[in-house]
């Protein structure tokens, strides 16, 4: 644990990536995989990754996320994209995964799917689609902090705009809305003006509030 707050330490919302350097294809895949097993409300992964290398791609995203250099500076983009609402055969589908892998059901799980089915597909899909990109948000939270794990810099990001990524990735035909975006890379060193900062964070006795 201590390593890890070490690294927590030492990453920041990196300005400036290095276009010369790609990360290891390893360090991407636990990246990936670590952001795969973040917890989501009722295990329904309501969203999906997208890990994007390709430099023409991330070259149109730059031009609707206000110019951000990381996008296509760094080494890749990953682009948080929630279902843009729930629907029968996407909560089934994931609860017949479950069966599937555990090898049965029971009488408590199928109530708990219909109880689901009952009161999610009902729901506006505006306040259906809120629900899964605060699922998205989870995941992004575990990918910085694989990243820092990893020692690959990261930038969270909501400066863009959602409806030109969504045609970008013709996203709409696939049921998605982007939610957020995050370039991978590696610093530039000596170019990036937050690089040697101090980080910033309200003391413990500030942002703590223990209720005993």
């Amino acid at each position: 644990m201590y390593q890890l707050l070490k690294q927590l330490q030492w990453r920041y919302a990196t300005k400036k990536m290095d276009p010369s350097k790609t990360i290891p294809q390893e360090k991407l895949d636990r990246i990936v995989e670590a952001t795969r097993l973040a917890p989501t409300s009722s295990g329904l992964q309501p969203f999906e990754l997208f890990v994007i290398s390709n430099a023409e791609v991330r070259k149109q995203i730059r031009a609707v996320a206000n110019d951000q250099s990381q996008i296509t500076d760094g080494s890749h983009l990953l682009v948080f994209a929630a279902w843009d609402n729930y629907t029968p055969e996407r909560i089934n589908h994931m609860f017949d995964l479950n069966v599937s892998m555990r090898g049965g059901t029971n009488e408590g799980w199928e109530n708990y799917r219909n109880m689901l089915l009952k009161n999610y597909t009902v729901r506006d899909p505006q306040i259906n689609f809120e629900h899964a990109a605060r699922q998205a948000y989870i995941a992004m939270g575990f990918a910085l902090i694989a990243a820092a794990a990893e020692e690959v810099d990261s930038t969270p990001m909501e400066g863009f705009k959602p409806e030109a990524v969504d045609e970008i990735l013709h996203l709409s035909a696939k049921g998605l809305r982007s939610v957020a975006i995050m370039p991978l890379g590696y610093r530039l060193n000596g170019e990036d003006w937050l690089e040697n900062l101090v980080k910033v964070r309200r003391q413990r006795s500030e942002f703590v509030i223990e209720v005993k």
